[in-house]
Order: structure tokens, then sequence, then C-alpha cells
């Protein structure tokens, strides 16, 4: 049994009007699903991915109003964004320059070309050339990047903790991931990061992993990263929720969240990993064409929808 890669990425925005307007329009992600955290429904829960909402490509976000990240270690501290092109790389390198955002320049790491930035709350992301993406682009025809250019998923995601031996053994004997190479790392004076590939492998369907006991824990906050999920399907759903049980990996079981089913649970640093299914995805309330328009709220929560939209604050600001 085989995780399928990075199914979405989950970070916390405390301005989220703004952050609308970053990832639909600087960075030309499609809105695919505007909802609430159904934990806390006076926070939007806003989908940004690919022009057919495609598993890998989610990036999405609680609306939170909380002071600022602190950074440090046992935290998700880089998300990749995948394009296709060396050609493209350089083309962002533009666009974001344009925008006032710095970069890093365009680097080497780990034998892929690759253009880390910021958005304005400090979350932090790295643009990395996927030559060989083990699924076709799926553009956004309203992007206001040329579709040869959009982002094409998530991955791979960097992780940062205290010590590795436990959170290996979750990812190699529990979740059954592969140790695959070492590489050094970017960030001056610190050690290399391991490579832990799921399924296929690929650059969608990798965790980066960092070592840096000297670092004080990260706190989350605006511009951080809340959790990371990886791709099943619901066929193999069941037995990865009986897996966690048997080996005595403590997790949430099973949770329902109406576009995908859940299971939840921390990695020995406490990281918050979650294994989320393809299916039924964002098509099962809304036609592909409309998503995203309109505020969606799963069946269980549909009767307080009053409520719900009269606690939300716009989108679009006036």
């Amino acid at each position: 049994m085989q995780l399928g890669g990075i199914h979405h990425l989950t970070a916390v925005t405390a301005n989220v009007a703004a952050n609308h307007a970053f990832y639909t329009g600087t960075l030309g992600m499609r809105l695919v699903k505007k909802s609430v955290n159904q934990d806390d429904v006076s926070a939007y829960h806003l989908f940004y991915a690919d022009g057919v909402a495609s598993p890998g490509s989610d990036l999405t976000f609680f609306d939170w109003p909380v002071q600022p990240e602190r950074r440090g270690t046992n935290s998700i501290v880089r998300t990749g964004l995948r394009v296709a092109s060396e050609a493209t790389l350089a083309w962002w390198e533009q666009r974001l320059r344009a925008a006032k955002i710095a970069t890093g320049g365009i680097v080497q790491r780990d034998g892929r070309p690759s253009l880390d930035f910021e958005d304005a709350e400090g979350q932090r992301f790295n643009l990395v050339v996927d030559s060989s993406p083990r699924e076709p682009a799926r553009p956004w025809a309203k992007s206001p990047v040329p579709a040869e250019h959009q982002i094409l998923g998530l991955g791979p995601i960097t992780l940062s903790v205290h010590s590795l031996g436990t959170t290996e053994l979750v990812l190699t004997k529990i979740l059954n991931m592969r140790h695959v190479r070492e590489y050094a790392s970017a960030h001056d004076g610190s050690p290399a990061a391991h490579v832990y590939e799921m399924g296929g492998g690929g650059a969608g369907a990798e965790l980066h992993i960092v070592v840096e006991p000297g670092l004080p824990r990260a706190r989350q906050g605006a511009g951080s990263v809340h959790h990371v999920a990886f791709r099943t399907t619901t066929k193999d759903y069941m037995a990865w929720s009986a897996r966690l049980e048997e080996l005595g990996m403590r997790s949430s079981g099973p949770v329902n969240r109406f576009y995908f089913q859940s299971l939840y649970f921390r990695e020995p640093n406490g990281i918050l990993f979650e294994i989320a299914t393809d299916e039924p995805g964002f098509t099962a309330d809304e036609p592909l064409e409309r998503l995203g328009e309109k505020l969606a709220l799963p069946p269980f929560l549909e009767g307080r929808r009053r409520e719900i939209e009269a606690g939300l604050k716009p989108l679009v600001s006036a």
C-alpha cells in the first residue's frame, strides 16, 4: 500500500483579502473552493489549485486573526510549487521582481533549478522545475499567467525537525516512504536535507527533512503552514486508518470532509500530517466551470448558511 504523493498543503493567513488577491492575481492560481474551516466556521478555508482542481495542486488557507509565525524547527518551513521548465522559472523571476517580491535568485537545489520567494506574510515557497511531471498540466483558462508558465502543482515539501530518528521510522515503517538521497541544504550552515519519496516518486511526491536541533520550536501564526496531506484513494482509505491503529500511531480516525476523506496524526516532532482521498473532489457540489464563485458548504453545515455568511468578511476590498 503506497501513498500517491502530496494531496494538499494548508497554511495560515491573517489577511484573507490580500491573500486572495495574491494567489489568484500574482501567482495566477484558481480559487476552486471558497468554504469555511469545518471546525471553526468563523474562518474562511480557501483552496487554490490548477484549472481543474487536481489533487496534488491544492494550496489552502485558514483565515485566522493571529500574530505572525515565530519561525523555528518542528515545522513545515518551505512549500514547493512545481513549474515546467527553466524558461518558466526565469519568467517567474522577472514577474516576481516586477511585483517587488524579493527572490534568492535561481539556484540548483537537489539537482533541480529552484527559485525561493515569500508572500507578504512570510509564507515561504520555492518554485522548482519538474521537467518530467507524472501528470499532465491542467492550466486555468482565466489565469493572468500564460498557460505554459502556470504552476503545475505542489512539491517538494520541506520540514525542519529537532531529531530525525523517530520521524524517519514513521515515514518509512508506517507510511511506506523511501529514503532515497541527501543533498546539501541551501541555507548557510544548515545540515544536509534528507529526501523521502512516496509511490512513484518525483517532485510532487517528496518530503525533504532538515535536522536543526539548535533552533527553537516554531510557533504557528500568520505565514506558517498548518499541515501537509498525502494522497490516497477511497479504496485504500480504511486500510490506512487500520494501519495507523495497528502500528500504534494515534490519529483522528476517519473524518469526512465531504470533498475528501481524511485521517490526521502528528509525527513524533509534532508536525501535523493528514492522509486524504483523491475522491470525490471539488465538483461534488459545484460544476467545474463554476468552482469557487460562491461560498460552498458541506451538507452538514448548509443549515447554518445564513449565520456563517454573516460572520465572514468580504474577500475583495471595497
